[in-house]
């Protein structure tokens, strides 16, 4: 398990707050925003909860694309391994200069996405339940004075 080493975690939930996340579903591209309802989405691929992993850039830290590819192979052989639908996704910046790939996974459980995410050294995962609005979980201690709308902060 990777130890996290955030300089402001703050700025990196603000970050991941506004970011956009796509999901494709049948070459459909559906959004996915933090505190919106999916309800496209969960229309398309009806389930009881839904999250957004990835393995790319643990800790938001840049990596090689050799690097992240390989860390997504093996999220991706735990993914099948568990047996839970996943589907192509990926996260950007409001400019795309940043993107990140990953994926939307159906019906896994919260303890096993906390497990997956710790284990792929991520700052943070998206989860929700159906009909609720996206939510952000960070995968750290909640900053002092710190609360934000959709937002849950989980020690790691």
């Amino acid at each position: 398990m990777r130890e996290l080493q955030i300089v402001d975690a703050a700025e990196l939930a603000t970050a991941y707050a506004a970011a956009e996340y796509v999901v494709v579903l049948d070459g459909d591209s559906l959004p996915l925003r933090v505190g919106e309802p999916a309800l496209d989405l969960e229309a398309y691929a009806p389930a009881p909860s839904y999250a957004f992993i990835t393995a790319w850039n643990p800790a938001s830290q840049p990596r090689s694309d050799t690097a992240n590819e390989a860390a997504d192979a093996l999220l991706v052989a735990q993914l099948d391994g568990l047996r839970v639908i996943r589907h192509a996704a990926w996260a950007q910046d409001l400019t795309g200069e940043w993107r990140e790939p990953g994926w939307l996974v159906v019906g896994l459980d919260d303890d096993t996405l906390l497990r997956l995410a710790l284990e792929f050294g991520q700052a943070a995962v998206l989860h929700w339940r159906a009909g609720e609005p996206v939510r952000l979980r960070m995968l750290m201690p909640r900053p002092l004075g710190r609360d934000a709308a959709h937002t849950d902060w989980v020690a790691g």
